[in-house]
């Protein structure tokens, strides 16, 4: 029970720290976190749940905080942060295969998910395949490019972090 209940408080720490770490990239890079052609760098934090599942509510959280705090429409606060727990659980679902793979659930699901706000909630006049471009392009830096540079790091040292 003790060993059990440990396990639930460090669960809680590392999302709660994930979720933070999200919220503060997302405000220091707020110039180019939100919008039709944005690289949110806190993205890069999708490839966590190869680490740790609490990176998955700590990921949705940190993003719905993001969204919410960031001045988002509610289509956006609610799509957004669904769109990246859906990359999250992905993720986490891969967690065993290629580093390489890991990063696509969180690409794809925003570039399919989020063009729809900016042209639905937003009224962004951009055509939907043209903002799954740039909000790809934007995600392949984050997620793919930053967060295989995150991987790298972090998995030197995961037996003592995670």
């Amino acid at each position: 029970m003790k060993k059990e209940k440990n396990f639930s408080v460090l669960f809680i720490a590392q999302a709660a720290m994930i979720a933070a770490i999200y919220v503060v990239l997302t405000f220091v890079f707020a110039p180019f976190s939100f919008g039709e052609v944005q690289v949110r760098i806190a993205e890069a934090l999708t490839i966590l749940p190869v680490f740790t599942p609490a990176a998955i509510p700590g990921l949705f959280v940190g993003c719905l905080i993001g969204n919410i705090t960031g001045g988002g429409i509610l289509p956006d606060i609610i799509v957004g942060s669904l769109a990246t727990l859906i990359g999250a659980c992905f993720t986490y679902a891969l967690r065993n295969k290629s580093k390489f793979l890991a990063p696509i659930p969180p690409i794809v699901a925003n570039m399919i998910l989020v063009p729809f706000v900016l042209r639905y909630g937003y009224m962004v006049p951009l055509p939907i395949p043209f903002m799954m471009l740039t909000v790809g392009i934007g995600e392949v830096i984050s997620c793919g490019i930053l967060g295989i540079l995150l991987y790298t790091v972090l998995n030197k040292y995961k037996h003592i972090i995670f």
